[in-house]
């Protein structure tokens, strides 16, 4: 059987709808919103996507932990396997992924440190458990067992019973200054709505241009 439903009728390909965004950090803005709303779970997750020294790409999820005109901000280890990719080639791309509202956004763009000051501050709010096992991990080394990870979290939780936990010397984040967006938007019968912004530098205006699905 054909499903032929609203084959007669398709939704308009032309409407006022987000294609007809001028700037593509108020239309992130006004899609993370509704994320917020809509998703069940985590929706500042995204895809990171880095090269490693052979060309060969890596790709992971992480959390977005803040977002303005400058870049998308997330944290981890300096000397994890991300962290060393993006130190030998600070280049990255993100994909936001909203099931829940059928869009996503794909970004790509250079990545530079975030400062101390944001650090410390980004780090003073992680909950205190987090705090200690950003301590006790050697992100993306060969692990002994979780029993060993585990004694890890106890010498550190040990040291840090009393007072605040500092921030690891190891721990830190970047910065993904964007040069493109795409947004994507689900239609029926995969006629779905893209447009792309790009800029080639922080001082340019942003174009755009509408794209085949």
């Amino acid at each position: 059987m054909t499903d032929t439903t609203s084959i007669k009728h398709p939704t308009p390909l032309t409407s006022g709808d987000f294609t007809s965004a001028e700037e593509p950090f108020a239309l992130f803005a006004e899609w993370f919103a509704e994320a917020v709303k809509s998703e069940p779970n985590d929706p500042n997750a995204m895809a990171l996507a880095t090269v490693d020294s052979d060309g060969l790409p890596d790709v992971r999820m992480v959390l977005m932990k803040g977002y303005d005109a400058d870049g998308f901000v997330f944290y981890s280890h300096i000397a994890s396997q991300k962290g060393r990719e993006l130190a030998a080639n600070p280049k990255a791309a993100l994909l936001f992924h909203w099931k829940s509202l059928r869009r996503q956004v794909r970004i790509r763009g250079n990545v530079s440190p975030v400062t101390d000051e944001e650090a410390d501050a980004y780090f003073a709010t992680r909950p205190k458990q987090a705090q200690i096992g950003a301590w006790a991990s050697k992100q993306s080394q060969p692990l002994e067992s979780r029993f060993a990870f585990e004694q890890a979290i106890a010498l550190v939780a040990a040291k840090y019973m009393i007072g605040d936990v500092p921030r690891p010397p190891g721990w830190s984040g970047w910065r993904i200054e964007p040069s493109r967006f795409e947004f994507w938007h689900d239609r029926p019968f995969r006629l779905h709505d893209r447009i792309e912004f790009r800029r080639d530098a922080p001082s340019q205006a942003w174009s755009k241009v509408r794209l085949y699905p």
